[in-house]
Parts: C-alpha cells; sequence; structure tokens
C-alpha cells in the first residue's frame, strides 16, 4: 500500500488516481493536522464491500474458512467447466425427448 502526504496528493492527483485504479490496490493519504484518508478505485471498494457483505452471514464465514482450509490442504479436485453449447444441446435434446413422450 502507498503512503503520501496530501500536499503530494493534491499535486498529482490525476497520478494518484490513476495508479489506484492501474493497481487494483490503496493509497493513504497523510495530513499533518487531520486524520489520514485513503483513495482507491470504485472496482476495489465494491469489492470490499461485497466481501463484508459475505461475511456478515456467520454461515457464509464459516462455509468460506473451511473451503480455505480445503484449499490450503490440497483437497480440491480440477474440473471441466460446461460449455453452454452443450447445455443447450442437452435442452434441446431432453425437450425433444418430452415431447416425443407425450404424443
Amino acid at each position: 500500500m502507498r503512503v503520501i502526504s496530501f500536499s503530494e496528493a493534491r499535486k498529482h492527483l490525476k497520478s494518484v488516481l490513476d495508479t489506484v485504479n492501474d493497481d487494483a490496490n490503496a493509497t493513504i493519504v497523510t495530513r499533518r493536522d487531520a486524520d489520514d484518508a485513503v483513495v482507491m478505485s470504485l472496482d476495489y471498494y465494491n469489492s470490499l464491500m461485497e466481501t463484508v457483505y459475505l461475511l456478515k452471514s456467520p454461515a457464509n464465514a464459516a462455509h468460506l474458512a473451511k473451503s480455505i482450509a480445503q484449499y490450503q490442504a490440497g483437497k480440491t479436485a480440477v474440473r471441466d467447466l460446461i460449455d453452454n453449447e452443450d447445455v443447450e444441446d442437452a435442452d434441446s435434446y431432453s425437450s425433444d425427448e418430452t415431447d416425443a413422450e407425450d404424443a
């Protein structure tokens, strides 16, 4: 995380904003006679808020913790992703079978 003074942030505001957006990180802006502040991209902020929302639920938090522990222990499985065309073909086939059964 980058730390800069208020004076530097003011002089180079465009650069500060570009950096937080490009690096997906935050920058702390220090001030002499006031509390410090944080500058971050909207995407980064939204990501943090989503994480906070998901972790509010004890059940979600426990499930995520268990999943992370399984991953760290190497208890994962690699699976192929389903191709959307395959799903559409299966839906079409299944609907054709249903039509034939109804006839």
